[in-house]
């Protein structure tokens, strides 16, 4: 079964991530996250399988979430508000996101991505 890679095409963790998948010959779908913005139930989702907390999946990094000041909003948020808060707009969620359904990736680490998806 093909991976679902959620990518941004101008961010350059997700081009060494879809590089990675490439060479390592490891069939996926691109999503492109900004275009098809994951809803608040994929959001959640992902999130629970994830066994990542609902804060590490914002791109903190990101001019928009310093704009919209996230930072505190995030900080008492439950994972509802969360998820609600990221699929309002694809350029606050962390990227890339890579899922087999069952396992969740946030970020590219290539130790990681060797572990998760070879």
């Amino acid at each position: 079964m093909a991976l679902t890679f959620y990518w941004y095409p101008n961010c350059g963790t997700c081009k060494k991530a879809k590089k990675w998948l490439d060479e390592n010959e490891v069939n996926y779908n691109a999503v492109h996250i900004v275009e098809e913005t994951p809803s608040k139930e994929e959001l959640l989702s992902l999130i629970e399988k994830s066994g990542i907390p609902g804060k590490k999946f914002f791109n903190t990094s990101g001019k928009k979430y310093r704009e919209l000041n996230l930072k505190e909003k995030v900080k008492d948020a439950s994972t509802e508000e969360m998820a609600e808060m990221l699929a309002s707009d694809g350029m606050l969620i962390k990227r890339p996101i890579v899922t087999d359904g069952e396992k969740v990736t946030v970020g590219f680490k290539e130790d990681q991505f060797s572990n998760s998806w070879l």
